[in-house]
């Protein structure tokens, strides 16, 4: 009822009615649903209250006096309404939910935890990248009386952020991937990243289970007696460790070793952060007491999401995508990927990681460095900062460095390179848009 949405988020209401469901999107509307007017950078929604009526809205949430005959709820803020009022719905149902956040992987890893849940429970997840305050609360939305679990990807870039977003979901059990270095730039430190990573507790209750990687450094150190702490981990000892790991044309096996236990997992992805990813869903499958064999078989169903370090084939070329992001620590990982697939020269397309502050110079070197390390071919960049990927490069040996001012001439210069039987990974930040290169490419190459 309006009322009750009312009272939930401290609004005020005109005339009680019915509610069947919620929705932010015009596009979207469904008859009897509750129309929460955000106001965006670009856009209010308030100014599209007719629209949504006529579509079969049964009521409209504002922030704003209006002249309407509609029933209507007013709250303060709605953006802070909507998250109010997807942690109260939450609260109505008596399932577990999994919150996963974390420097790099977090989206790969809520793939594979839906998959080793939903091998036995009826699951819902944070779908593309709903993980902030108005996304969360839209996937909360999706839970109903058949759902027996949720799996909930938590994004931050300021301190509190995660805070607010773990008292809405009030997990059952966290897992944190991972610290990097991703949004330095407004926490300061590696430090302070582990510190904004670990609001994922404040909406949980004591003695619930938090996942954490062992081989992280900073991780590793994490100790509270009000949660159970495992821990996953390639190389450390901790409660879930992979061991005899393979990667064989673009699958990895590797086993689980855990309580006194062992479990086989082949995966369609390759790298070793798949493994980890993979591994933490494991975890979580087993701590809620799932079949375990099950749950490794569903990892197989793995498919990327986006552009997350998707391996395709373009004519006679092998291409890795993974353009959905970067930072140093996934730039490091897609670059080892690379380098470890089975074909002719290995080419490296990098574009600028952004929000990384008075760190950029310094990180952009490193993955020049990195690039030299594990053994590519070739590395082609645009964009300001990887002037530094490129000259860290050429000094650490990687001769076959280039920098281009524009995405045309890399583009150019990558159609002269690439020959049938190569590997070619494209990986920047998001607004770079280095798939602009790509489809260009592709249609060349094919």
């Amino acid at each position: 009822m309006l009322s009750e949405i009312a009272a939930a988020c401290g609004g005020e209401y005109k005339t009680d009615v019915c509610i069947s469901g919620v929705s932010i999107d015009t596009r979207k509307i469904t008859p009897g649903c509750l129309f929460i007017c955000i106001i965006g950078e670009r856009f209010d929604a308030h100014d599209f209250i007719s629209d949504a009526i006529e579509k079969g809205a049964a009521a409209v949430m504002v922030s704003k006096d209006i002249d309407i005959a509609a029933p209507y709820v007013k709250v303060a803020d709605t953006a802070k309404a909507l998250l109010a009022l997807g942690a109260y719905y939450r609260r109505l149902f008596d399932i577990n939910v999994v919150g996963i956040t974390g420097s790099v992987g977090k989206t790969t890893a809520k793939e594979f935890t839906y998959l080793a849940l939903s091998s036995a429970l009826n699951t819902v997840k944070t779908q593309g990248n709903l993980n902030n305050e108005i996304g969360l609360p839209q996937t909360l939305f999706n839970i109903d009386s058949s759902t027996r679990a949720a799996v909930i990807e938590m994004g931050m870039n300021h301190f509190g952020e995660i805070s607010r977003l773990s008292e809405a979901a009030a997990p059952t059990v966290a897992v944190i991937t991972n610290i990097g270095v991703s949004h330095i730039e407004n926490l300061g430190s590696r430090a302070g990243i582990l510190k904004a990573k670990l609001e994922i507790l404040n909406g949980m209750k004591p003695g619930s289970a938090l996942i954490l990687n062992g081989d992280d450094d900073l991780l590793s150190t994490v100790r509270n007696d009000k949660f159970k702490i495992y821990t996953f981990s390639v190389n450390a000892p901790a409660d879930f460790k992979a061991q005899d790991i393979s990667e064989q044309g673009g699958a990895t096996t590797f086993s689980v070793s855990y309580f006194g236990k062992r479990q086989g997992i082949e995966i369609p992805a390759a790298g070793i952060h798949n493994v980890y990813n993979a591994l933490a869903a494991f975890a979580v499958a087993v701590i809620l007491k799932l079949d375990s064999k099950k749950a490794a078989a569903k990892l197989n169903e793995y498919t990327p999401a986006g552009m997350r370090q998707r391996i395709k084939k373009v004519g006679s070329i092998t291409v890795i995508e993974d353009c959905y992001n970067a930072s140093p620590d996934s730039m490091a990982a897609a670059l080892k990927t690379l380098a470890g697939m089975g074909c002719g020269k290995k080419i490296a397309v990098l574009g600028d990681m952004l929000e990384l502050g008075s760190y950029s110079e310094k990180a952009h070197s490193d993955v020049g460095k990195a690039a030299a390390a594990c053994g590519i071919d070739c590395l082609l960049a645009v964009g300001q900062e990887t002037k530094h990927t490129v000259k860290a490069a050429r000094e650490a040996g990687l001769s076959d460095s280039w920098h281009f001012d524009t995405k045309e001439q890399l583009q150019n210069f990558l159609f002269d390179k690439a020959q049938s039987g190569d590997c070619v990974l494209f990986k920047a930040s998001r607004r770079v848009k280095l798939e602009d290169i790509m489809t260009s490419i592709y249609k060349r190459w094919e």
